[in-house]
């Protein structure tokens, strides 16, 4: 599929198997319970025992593990909960903000054949308990940096901080909330098809435009859903392919992190993501024509727009034009997105947990009544702003 050769790490390595525990706004299991459950499904998925599984990571690590709602318990606790001997551990991934990028280095350097990372959220849960506000608002921060001007305000979250460049894009490129609204009413109806999906009941433009304003011109519906859940994914020696259930390939991967101080690194939002996407392309001899399914960042609807035109999926400023009608951007159309949901209505899985376990089920062929027809190359993108991730996976064999 690619003339690029096999000296690129992503060639020694696949995907083997992706897990989900249940997924939904509050549930009664604790994240170490729903940690297990997605990283036993990931597994069973594979093709593999645990027996096989030689190195863990989570996400995330350091000092967002002790915020509320991040519940992937201790990566040493997991570890003996499986009884697994490892020969790698990562308890942070989140430089790259790709799931899989630093289990994949370490399998594609030989220092593990299959290793397991997870995502452990329970968002949900800590938002009702802190009376409906952002879990991470509980806790407390210093009016220190650029949270001297954001804590006195009350906009520690991130929708305060994106509704400026939100505004600032729109007024730019003409592109109004009637074409954005495509973007999370398509998805809707892309979770209506997906049983995990936390919101399945339609949704309208007009059900859009009504909703109640967030921080303007971001409203209710351009905002990702917090749930609880975890998902997992298992990462594996290209050379072990014969040995998998249903593997899928690794066709390029980038990262990028902005160096910047942080007061400027909110500057371009869609800054990284172009650098990072750049940076994706110049590794395969693919393009965006040739991406069948796209499961891109959606924190926020803006973000997916970012991503559409970073990605070059369709030009700066075109996004608005490019979702209108929701018709490009549903199955069946040119570029079906978020398939799943996406986090603004799937959940918000984080870091594109969410978004990779669909690429893989829909280039297994595995995506029941929301499959897209003969998809053989998806897209995945994760975050963005300070840094972000870019991937595209394949069918198997390449």
């Amino acid at each position: 599929m690619t003339g690029m050769g096999t000296d690129l790490f992503e060639r020694r390595v696949v995907i083997s198997g992706v897990g989900q525990s249940a997924i939904g706004r509050q549930l009664d299991r604790s994240g170490f319970q729903l940690t297990i459950d997605a990283i036993l499904a990931a597994v069973a998925d594979a093709g593999l025992t645990v027996d096989d599984i030689d190195g863990l990571a989570m996400f995330p690590g350091g000092g967002k593990a002790n915020l509320p709602g991040y519940a992937n318990g201790n990566l040493y606790e997991i570890q003996d909960a499986l009884r697994v001997t490892t020969t790698w551990r990562q308890g942070i991934i989140e430089g790259m903000c790709l799931p899989f990028y630093g289990p994949a280095m370490a399998v594609a350097t030989g220092q593990a054949r299959h290793v397991v990372v997870w995502r452990t959220v329970k968002e949900g849960s800590a938002a009702r308990n802190a009376g409906g506000r952002p879990a991470y608002g509980s806790t407390n921060s210093a009016a220190e940096g650029p949270l001297a001007w954001l804590l006195p305000v009350g906009a520690l979250s991130p929708v305060c901080q994106l509704a400026p460049y939100t505004t600032r894009y729109m007024h730019e490129y003409g592109v109004t909330r009637e074409q954005l609204a495509w973007i999370p009413v398509t998805q809707r109806a892309h979770a209506a098809l997906n049983p995990d999906a936390v919101y399945r009941s339609p949704l309208t433009v007009d059900d859009y435009l009504a909703s109640r304003m967030i921080s303007s011109p971001i409203c209710l519906y351009d905002c990702d859903v917090p749930a609880d859940g975890a998902t997992a994914i298992v990462v594996s020696a290209a050379e072990t392919a014969a040995d998998l259930r249903a593997p899928v390939g690794v066709e390029a991967m980038a990262g990028v992190v902005d160096g910047r101080p942080s007061w400027e690194q909110w500057e371009d939002m869609g800054r990284v993501g172009y650098a990072t996407a750049a940076a994706m392309w110049a590794r395969t001899d693919l393009r965006p024509a040739d991406v069948d399914v796209a499961e891109i960042y959606d924190g926020f609807t803006i973000e997916a727009v970012w991503w559409l035109e970073a990605m070059g999926f369709c030009g700066p400023g075109e996004a608005g034009a490019f979702v209108e009608g929701g018709k490009r951007i549903s199955l069946g159309g040119e570029l079906p997105l978020n398939t799943w949901g996406g986090q603004l209505s799937g959940g918000r899985l984080h870091a594109a947990f969410g978004h990779t376990a669909e690429a893989v089920r829909q280039l297994r062929g595995e995506a029941g009544d929301r499959q897209v027809a003969g998809a053989r190359v998806a897209a995945v993108t994760s975050v963005g702003g300070y840094e972000a991730g870019a991937a595209l996976l394949t069918s198997w064999p390449r």
